[in-house]
């Protein structure tokens, strides 16, 4: 079946994920993290692309950001990537490709899933077993969106910015989205949604957007996919 082209709507964020090839490692040391930061800032700010959360995990990466246009965002993300794999294979004397081909997106809803995106990119570190709080995790947007570290990278999104009224409020009021363990059944939607290019959404969110786009929210119905090893495989690696 033809993959569905990556969604797009005027106004609204998009969770990517970008894979290291073969999950192999794409940060290797700390002043890694720090270069793709720093070339992260510069595309998104030269493609017009607001990142709202963020984590670099050590074979993948996650972000959360809204596009000005449609080209934003793919835009940004080839220039990120063959800027750091310059780097990457120049500084860790190596050759060949990094990234494991096209990176993943998709929509999402603003009103029921966003701060659920959020939370869900910054507890990658602690569902990993890497830190048991994310606050322990250097290498996220969790250090500004709860700690208030400044991140010249960050842009918030307006749902965050009516957590409060001041920072410490709406850092306060952040934190305490991350009180207790996400639904098993949040962690499959977005999963689902960004690996196989679906809208993460409501059902009237999905049909308005079928009605915008003019292209399917979902994948029609494949029978066993869900029940084969290989999908339950994927799903429990898909952090």
């Amino acid at each position: 079946m033809a993959r569905l082209p990556r969604p797009y709507l005027p106004g609204c964020a998009q969770h990517i994920i970008q894979r290291g090839n073969n999950r192999a490692a794409c940060f290797y040391e700390e002043a890694d993290h720090s270069v793709y930061l720093a070339f992260l800032k510069e595309a998104a700010a030269t493609y017009q692309v607001a990142i709202h959360a963020f984590v670099l995990m050590t074979n993948h990466v996650h972000l959360l950001a809204t596009p000005q246009n449609e080209t934003g965002t793919p835009r940004m993300m080839q220039a990120l990537g063959r800027r750091y794999v310059r780097y990457f294979n120049h500084t860790h004397r190596r050759t060949g490709t990094l990234w494991e081909g096209r990176y993943k997106s998709t929509v999402v809803d603003t009103e029921t899933y966003l701060l659920t995106v959020y939370r869900y990119i910054e507890l990658n570190p602690v569902r990993a077993g890497m830190v048991e709080h994310a606050s322990e995790y250097p290498w996220s947007s969790y250090q500004h969106n709860a700690v208030g570290k400044e991140v010249q990278l960050i842009t918030p999104h307006a749902q965050y910015q009516a957590l409060g009224n001041t920072p410490s409020e709406r850092q306060a009021n952040y934190r305490s989205l991350f009180k207790g363990r996400m639904l098993d059944r949040d962690l499959t939607e977005i999963r689902e949604a960004t690996n196989k290019a679906w809208v993460l959404g409501s059902d009237s969110f999905k049909r308005h957007f079928e009605v915008v786009s003019g292209r399917r929210a979902i994948a029609g119905k494949r029978g066993g996919d869900r029940r084969s090893a290989a999908y339950k495989v994927a799903m429990d690696q898909g952090l």
